[in-house]
């Protein structure tokens, strides 16, 4: 049971590590397209 409890745990972890890294890139996204030169081709 303790053993069951500590993976979930570290799968919750894992899942809001990877949200933070996804949102960054998301943002980074973003910033790279607001702050790019418009393709006015």
């Amino acid at each position: 049971m303790k053993k069951l409890l500590i993976v979930i745990a570290l799968a919750g972890i894992g899942y809001l590590i990877y949200r933070q890294v996804m949102a960054s890139r998301a943002e980074d996204d973003l910033w790279t397209e607001a702050t790019s030169v418009p393709d006015l081709t």
